[in-house]
């Protein structure tokens, strides 16, 4: 049954390239928008935005992006939200924006921003089930797409994405993933010290009992953004809505993966990638956590099929096991339902090498404050070890200048980055746009890039494929 499903799968996304190619061809289109890097010469057209992600995407202004946006939604609470999002950036008194909303809100949204064909950059943030489609027809009507993640939460989605990557290829339009991460400073520093082969070495191939590369990620159901407690929507709490743990926050662990131990290099899903084993589970939450959240005060139907002696079981925790090149990795995902007291969501790494490991720690033991240490392999040299680490941040001062190391233990050194000179998870998604208008001047997104990106979701949507048939997990493999 399972193959007659890919089967099918296949076939449907043969004939939506097709679509594809036949309207390029048989449809009078205007030539790619021309990008030079002028002021006002990007046009954002935000469709659903039923994520806080897409007004973050606009809280700092930039000079290339013209302050009229035009927006595509049905009416809602998750259109009210993003609309106040806006009008708070606007009138704040630091730094205001001046963004100009031209709102469409009949039930035929989607279809108006296709025929109307305002603006040349989709942003999309919202409920997932509806993304992937999304982008699809973005992309098929000729608009550059920026996108939050998970782009796919499932194998049907996943398929639909592969078409959608061709159909930008075809129409010389761009589609990016919003990976914020990659700015963070521990991550980035984590990048250069895993490729300082004098001082990492090679990254150990470990086993999968005993992986090379180990990321876990802790979120939280109940937080605060910009100050303020964030109001879930209901249809957050729905799998086959939002996604499982599993499809959705591993994007990240998986990309930081690709992006610090793999760096540059094409990864082929059909390859280079081995699934070994994956696992999901639920996090409980009780109608009074659920109304904290979401500000209603009930469950929805369409959350009936989940609760279970008046309990709301979500999937979202997940672990995947895999391999790349060789390279045997895990990936935790956990969602609980609030912090402890003085936490956040908290980010922790493991990454092997054969001179030394690098480790990400948040927890608190550091007060949940994100931290970067290396330690050497037993098997290595002390005093070389101690050489190459002051060689190391030396050079790495010329980039941030505030860096240093601090020796906490026999082979072991903490890489201390101030917490006053880290930038705060909003602006990363600033310096994402920032890069991805870059690439629309230059026409220069790496391969590797659109490559590690299909990659990336291969892998999570076959780990819910073998979460959920857990006892047939070989028939996944490559």
């Amino acid at each position: 049954m399972r193959n007659i499903f890919y089967q099918l799968l296949i076939i449907l996304g043969a004939l939506l390239l097709f679509s594809c190619n036949m309207r390029k061809d048989t449809e009078k289109e205007q030539s790619p928008t021309t990008f030079t890097g002028q002021d006002g010469e990007i046009r954002l057209v935000v469709l659903d935005p039923g994520h806080f992600h897409a007004s973050l995407l606009q809280k700092f202004p930039q000079r290339q992006v013209n302050d009229t946006v035009y927006v595509y939604a049905p009416e809602g609470n998750e259109l009210d939200q993003y609309l106040a999002s806006i009008e708070s950036y606007n009138q704040r008194p630091e730094n205001p924006t001046n963004w100009q909303i031209q709102l469409y809100s009949g039930e035929d949204y989607l279809e108006k921003m296709i025929e109307e064909k305002n603006g040349n950059v989709v942003i999309l943030a919202g409920n997932n089930r509806k993304k992937t489609e999304y982008i699809f027809q973005s992309l098929n009507a000729g608009f550059n797409v920026l996108s939050d993640k998970p782009m796919a939460i499932n194998k049907e989605n996943f398929g639909l994405l592969e078409v959608a990557f061709d159909c930008a290829s075809t129409y010389g339009t761009y589609l990016l993933d919003v990976m914020t991460e990659r700015n963070e400073i521990i991550n980035t520093l984590t990048r250069e010290l895993v490729n300082r082969k004098e001082l990492f070495g090679e990254l150990q191939d470990g086993t999968p009992d005993n992986p090379g590369v180990i990321m876990e990620s802790v979120h939280h159901y109940y937080k605060e953004v910009s100050g303020n407690v964030l109001v879930r929507p209901t249809w957050f709490y729905d799998v086959e809505q939002q996604g499982e743990g599993i499809v959705d926050v591993s994007v990240h662990l998986i990309d930081l993966i690709n992006w610090q131990c793999f760096p540059d290099e094409v990864i082929d899903y059909t390859s280079d990638v081995h699934m070994t084993t994956a696992s999901h589970w639920p996090t409980q939450l009780t109608l009074q956590d659920f109304s904290r959240s979401t500000k209603m005060n009930a469950f929805p139907d369409f959350l009936q099929k989940y609760i279970n002696n008046s309990v709301l079981e979500v999937y979202g925790n997940g672990k995947i096991d895999y391999q790349v090149k060789g390279k045997n990795i895990s990936v935790t995902v956990l969602w609980n339902y609030e912090a402890p007291k003085g936490g956040g969501d908290t980010y922790n790494g493991l990454i092997r090498g054969t001179n030394a490991s690098i480790q990400i720690v948040q927890n608190q033991s550091v007060n949940y404050t994100k931290e970067l240490f290396i330690q050497k392999d037993e098997s290595f040299d002390e005093q070389t070890f101690d050489s190459n680490i002051m060689k190391t941040i030396t050079d790495l001062q010329k980039s941030y200048p505030w860096l240093s190391a601090e020796k906490v233990s026999k082979g072991r050194y903490q890489i201390i980055a101030p917490v006053e000179f880290r930038k705060g998870h909003e602006d990363y998604f600033g310096m994402v746009a920032e890069k991805y208008f870059g690439y629309l001047v230059n026409r220069d997104i790496p391969e590797w890039e659109i490559s590690n990106t299909i990659t990336k979701y291969f892998i999570t949507t076959t780990a819910l494929e073998m979460a959920k048939d857990i006892n047939h997990p070989e028939s996944h493999n490559n």
